[in-house]
């Protein structure tokens, strides 16, 4: 992009405003400066998985389970979808002269933070545990949100910078304490390839402090790496009403105006909240100088010359009609398709209609808009649960018998019943069924934002792994009556399953899938899609040998530190077909990669996707982390029978490692790689009876 052409622009407005008009300009409700023609705009618009907050959009399944495809090509094409849509709407908006919050073309979006706990609320708006795969879908959705024209097609914003991944109910106050070897191995990375690759044009930062400095105004993160170190060009915004923390929770600042001159100096140029009004009198009281308000607002304003907002562009003629067309909602549901990770399947699935006469569908996310949300969602003009999916798709040929059984974590429907008043019509449903389908999970009254609505428990964060204990009892309810039960997990992180994984004849994680997830789940129950969906995350067993969740060091945590055994690992997910990876070797072609050549087939009878997953460990270094970590991956179709030769490229910084110190380098020259559809561990070859292909590798 030719970024000087519109700093230089920029800078010669910014040189028209008086010095209290540059300020004006730095909080995200932006008024309009009417003697410069400078209309107002108010930045704050989400786009995490389909333009949010505004009215009807194209709803996709949520950014874990989008994740969960393990395919870069698909979130590009995805966020492309969600950047028209969010121009479409700004160019309806900006007719009808209505400048109001979510309606602009600066995503708050993607959330490229690391899931490492389980527990998070929040996590589900991430990319999953792996900073490898966090980096690499991470900037193929800010690629797809901005465009690949001079003119940015939306802007998009790496969040929430860095080291932020809960406790919620201690955010505006908790400080994070971590190594340099975790900082730059694990927290960092994505964020750093969202800046260098992606070329993102905002970054925000994170309520909490990172070892001792208040994310928004860390010397640390805002100047010597994110701008020092990286060339960040962009602008930077604070996350919402994150600057008054400093002197309210952090108690870094004694006042709002230091506050304020912490957050400028530190290089944040643009305030979700009302702090920046005293910037003026932090002027006038000689706690920043003008230079500061007049470099932020000449950042602020680049961004809005690189969106074309001062002249026409080639998206001012994309129409309203494009917003959640026909073609868009077909891609919300090829995605959620892709998502769902099978996790058991003892035979009972693809379900065949035609030897069916009755179904039993059963559970609160059964028929539950909600739960096919997540969270930062738009409007959807229909809605398919996961029962209207399932009705819509055996038509009038099986009979389909619902039971709600419970409800999400109440112990009872109605307030004047006692405890449990729907499990015994779940039972009835049950006996009378053939197979049972059971939706269970949660929804973001549960697991989300701290303040979401609904969300007090926790402040959205989980205290177990487990079902609600209602849902837990339905569960073993209708499991006792001796049906095959075939479980749906609605939910948008790790759960302790191991009563379904003992006792239950399929599990189906369905994540949050959008606003017609039903029709994806219907469409892999009875066969007419095979799941192909990997895990981004581990799901343990449980929550017990896990470190504190306030612990911020990744020792035990995630796939590549954990030392335990998972229920399901990282990377694992089932087919309806049999595809692996038959032979594979690698290549060193110059200096700046290696090219791992795969020969897969499809043993099975079934037409498949599947994920060809690359794993090195280093065998030399003492940094090296102590499991074989993720370096590549491509997604494959394959039909029954059928092979293929698939390359993968690995980057050379695959092979590097961290230090103590948090500087990268290759130390060692033997290393192994390991090529199949899932992580080389003794529980992945378990589930699946699949060794990956070793080779052994000196570079």
């Amino acid at each position: 992009m030719k970024r000087e052409k519109f700093v230089k622009k920029a800078k010669e407005l910014v040189a028209q405003m008086t010095l209290e008009e540059r300020a004006s300009q730095l909080s995200y409700n932006a008024p309009a400066i009417k003697r410069l023609g400078i209309p107002a705009y108010n930045w704050w618009n989400e786009g995490l998985h389909g333009v949010a907050r505004a009215g009807t959009a194209t709803s996709f399944p949520q950014a874990i389970a989008m994740a969960a495809m393990f395919d870069e090509d698909a979130l590009h094409e995805i966020a492309k979808v969600i950047a028209e849509e969010a121009r479409a709407k700004y160019n309806a908006s900006i007719a009808e002269n209505d400048h109001d919050i979510y309606k602009g073309l600066t995503l708050w979006s993607p959330n490229v933070n690391i899931f490492r706990d389980p527990r998070w609320g929040r996590g589900h708006e991430t990319y999953g545990e792996d900073p490898f795969l966090s980096s690499r879908l991470g900037v193929a959705f800010i690629k797809g949100l901005q465009g690949e024209e001079e003119t940015l097609k939306t802007a998009a914003c790496a969040k929430h910078f860095a080291v932020h991944s809960g406790p919620e109910d201690l955010r505006h106050e908790f400080d994070a304490v971590v190594s340099k070897k975790d900082l730059y191995e694990t927290y960092l990375p994505a964020f750093e390839a969202c800046v260098k690759e992606g070329e993102v044009e905002s970054v925000m930062g994170a309520y909490n402090r990172t070892n001792g400095e208040p994310c928004c105004g860390s010397y640390m993160l805002l100047r010597d790496i994110l701008r020092g170190d990286w060339g960040f060009e962009g602008h930077v915004v604070s996350d919402c009403w994150a600057i008054k923390d400093f002197h309210m929770h952090h108690l870094v600042t004694s006042s709002a105006e230091e506050s304020v001159a912490l957050a400028l100096d530190a290089g944040c140029d643009l305030n979700c909240g009302n702090m920046y009004i005293h910037a003026l009198k932090a002027y006038q009281n000689g706690k920043i100088t003008e230079e500061h308000i007049t470099s932020a607002a000449q950042r602020l304003f680049t961004t809005r010359y690189m969106l074309g907002m001062f002249e026409e562009t080639k998206y001012d003629d994309i129409p309203y009609e494009k917003i959640e067309c026909k073609e868009h909602v077909e891609l919300a549901v090829e995605a959620a398709r892709k998502s769902m990770v099978l996790l058991k399947n003892k035979g009972v699935l693809p379900l065949d209609k035609d030897k069916l006469s009755t179904i039993g569908v059963i559970g609160p996310n059964a028929n539950s808009r909600l739960a096919l949300k997540g969270n930062y969602y738009g409007t959807s003009s229909r809605y398919i649960t996961l029962l209207e999916g399932i009705q819509k798709e055996v038509d009038n040929e099986v009979r389909v018998l619902y039971a709600k059984g419970c409800e999400l974590q109440k112990d009872r429907s109605e307030p004047l019943s006692e405890a449990n008043d729907r499990i015994a019509e779940a039972i009835s449903v049950a006996k009378h069924s053939e197979v049972v389908i059971m939706c269970l999970g949660l929804d973001e009254t549960i697991e989300g934002e701290e303040g979401d609505e609904g969300n007090a428990y926790a402040s959205g964060d989980k205290e177990t792994l487990a079902l609600p204990a209602v849902q837990q009892e339905l569960l073993k309810a209708v499991t006792k009556v001796g049906k095959p039960v075939i479980l749906c997990m609605v939910s948008g992180s790790s759960m302790d399953m191991c009563y379904s994984h003992e006792h239950n004849d399929a599990i189906l994680q369905v994540w949050y899938p959008g606003a017609s997830g039903g029709t994806a789940v219907a469409d892999i129950l009875f066969g007419k899609s095979s799941p192909s969906g990997k895990l981004p995350i581990t799901f343990y067993k449980n929550a017990d040998d896990l470190p504190a969740f306030t612990d911020y060091a990744m020792e035990n945590r995630t796939y590549r530190y954990y030392k335990g055994e998972p229920l399901y690992p990282f990377g694992y997910g089932l087919t309806y077909g049999d595809v692996r990876c038959e032979s594979a070797y690698a290549s060193k072609i110059e200096e700046q990669k290696v090219i791992v050549n795969a020969n897969i087939v499809n043993a099975g009878s079934c037409k498949t996707e599947d994920v060809l997953q690359v794993y090195v460990k280093n065998l030399d270094s003492q940094y090296a982390i102590p499991n074989a970590g993720l370096c590549g991956f491509k997604r494959v179709s394959l039909k029954a029978k059928e092979e293929a030769k698939v390359q993968i490229e690995l980057p050379m910084n695959a092979f590097y490692i961290y230090d103590e110190e948090g500087k990268c380098y290759k130390d060692g020259n033997n290393y192994e790689l390991y090529v199949g559809m899932s992580m080389p561990d003794k529980r992945s070859v378990e589930l699946t009876q699949v060794e990956p292909v070793k080779i052994t590798l000196e570079l």
